[in-house]
């Protein structure tokens, strides 16, 4: 787990060139709005990814190339998990 300085948040996106992007403050400003909503968003999609992939490995008609799409998906998908966790997991006391 990352240790971060008091009052800083690893936010769910990171820089173009995939350095982490952090904000500091007492979690009530913009930012820290947004990230909440960017999270919920995340978690949303990645419980959905998670019902098309249960329907996809249970049809026995999907194709190899529709199995890769969506293990890149999931792929995408948990390592948003991970970084909220992380995230969430620095703020504890």
């Amino acid at each position: 787990m990352i240790k971060l300085p008091s009052g800083a948040r690893l936010l769910p996106w990171s820089t173009p060139e995939g350095k982490p992007c952090y904000v500091v403050g007492d979690g009530t400003g913009y930012v820290s709005r947004v990230a909440d909503n960017v999270e919920r968003v995340q978690l949303d999609m990645a419980a959905k990814l998670l019902g098309y992939a249960d329907d996809m490995l249970a049809d026995r008609k999907t194709t190899p190339a529709q199995l890769r799409f969506l293990a890149a998906r999931l792929t995408e998908s948990l390592r948003d998990a991970h970084r909220i966790a992380e995230s969430r997991g620095a703020r504890l006391p």
